[in-house]
């Protein structure tokens, strides 16, 4: 049996309390199965199985002649469904038990629990979505901001696999010419035609640099920019996280280390997410619970993404500050002077110790010169402006890993044909360009790679 002859079902809304949840059910005999646990109301009201497509009946769920739920079934007859299968959507009442045992009653009817993601799995092996569109069902599940939903969106609706498939054409219609000649070894490649190929090398090797320079903004969308807060004690970290978050989250006192762990919560700041780490005072202590939250404080900074230096404007600055300032030197991190709001006594150097790198006065306590903060906070993260084009293609690691091996097979094959390496040996290099972009979409794929896409899935997509 291959993994398309079986039906499979699974709850398609998040577990808990609520008005309603959706079973999902797709295959062969979806339809089968409904009919067999489905009653519906009414004497001339059809079974699931004589229903016109993409309809909606009410009714009940039985299991054992025993009524398990009221519920709306939905008939979506192949090819216009998901998965390009039969599908039933069954909707009834939602909390954990209603729609528990209303999968225990289809599986009973005789379909299997589906895995994680197998729903787009077998949307992709149909041939409805490819592979870089299938990624983007599980990024539109997770997007966090409007800016990743957007780029999210773009990439299912094909904007990224367009360029792949342009890319790979190009390099499948270069590997043709070779091959040409190779069946024809008498014939040499003429000089014209030689630097013909070469240009469309170079094309479609500047087409994948550019691709690869989307991997970092496409990093950010999709799982976030880890920023650590740091700096002495009761110079208000906490507060700039609760500014920066609009709430209360961290606790605030006017007493040093009050903040003995770290705390984590994400920020939309202009479409990007961001997860902003409050960390404990850095500062020299004998309190044992202190110190380890200083330990945390450094482990935390030395694994973030960018650095956000809070210092005192209305106090002097101290060697801890230059300390800091000069661990941050050659990393990502923007200055914060706090307490703008108070008069400054904190001198400030025109070249600051930590390198070059926006500095910003705000006050917690009034507001001002946040929305200045997040866009140098923007500035700093993403490079360039934040256009609507850029949104269109951000590639994800996965991505990220096929086009190089794809650019590094094409450099090697325009190099080898610029020495006039025998063709034989350039075939092999720009073929495996060829097979390490076509992964991109699924067109070279390994069951192996389609389960590490898809179990990453949620269950019932």
């Amino acid at each position: 049996m291959t993994p398309l002859d079986d039906t499979i079902a699974a709850i398609a809304t998040p577990l808990g309390e609520g008005a309603l949840a959706v079973i999902r059910v797709s295959g062969p005999e979806a339809l089968a199965v409904a009919d067999r646990c489905f009653r519906p109301a009414g004497r001339h009201a059809p079974q699931p199985s004589q229903a016109p497509t993409h309809t909606l009946h009410y009714g009940h769920v039985v299991r054992d002649g025993q009524t398990v739920d009221e519920v709306l079934l939905a008939v979506m007859r192949a090819p216009r469904t998901y998965t390009r299968q039969d599908t039933v959507e069954i909707s009834c009442h939602g909390g954990l038990l209603p729609a528990r045992l209303v999968l225990d009653a289809v599986l009973a009817a005789g379909a299997r629990l589906a895995e994680p993601g197998e729903f787009t799995k077998r949307a992709f092996l149909n041939g409805r979505l490819d592979l870089a569109q299938a990624e983007a069902v599980a990024d539109i599940i997770r997007a966090r901001t409007d800016r990743a939903l957007a780029a999210a969106e773009e990439q299912l609706a094909g904007r990224l696999s367009q360029r792949i498939h342009h890319v790979r054409d190009r390099l499948m219609h270069l590997l043709a010419h070779l091959e040409a000649h190779l069946d024809f070894p008498e014939e040499d490649i003429a000089p014209a035609t030689q630097e013909e190929m070469l240009a469309g090398l170079h094309s479609a090797l500047a087409e994948m640099e550019a691709l690869l320079r989307t991997a970092p903004e496409g990093q950010i969308l999709r799982h976030g920019l880890r920023a650590a807060i740091v700096g002495r004690p009761n110079v208000g970290k906490s507060s700039l996280l609760n500014q920066l978050l609009g709430r209360e989250r961290a606790i605030v006192s006017p007493a040093p280390g009050t903040t003995r762990d770290t705390i984590e919560e994400t920020a939309n700041l202009r479409g990007i997410p961001v997860v902003f780490v409050d960390t404990a005072g850095l500062r020299e202590t004998g309190e044992a619970v202190e110190q380890e939250g200083i330990r945390r404080s450094r482990a935390a900074l030395r694994a973030a993404e960018l650095v956000v230096v809070v210092l005192d404007r209305s106090a002097p600055r101290t060697p801890e500050d230059d300390r800091l300032l000069a661990a941050v030197a050659g990393r990502r991190h923007v200055v914060v002077l706090n307490k703008s709001d108070l008069p400054p006594r904190l001198e400030w150097p025109e070249a600051p110790a930590g390198g070059p790198a926006p500095v910003v006065e705000v006050s917690c306590l009034t507001g001002a010169g946040l929305e200045s903060l997040k866009e140098a906070i923007v500035q700093t993260v993403w490079s360039g402006a934040l256009r609507a084009e850029r949104v269109e293609v951000m590639i994800n690691a996965r991505h990220q890993d096929a086009l190089r091996r794809a650019s590094e097979a094409a450099q090697r094959a325009a190099e080898a044909l610029a020495a006039g390496v025998p063709l034989d040996l350039v075939a092999v290099d720009l073929r495996q360009a060829v097979n390490a972009v076509g992964e991109v979409v699924g067109q070279t794929t390994v069951e192996d790679l389609l389960d590490v896409v898809f179990r990453e899935f949620c269950l019932g997509k």
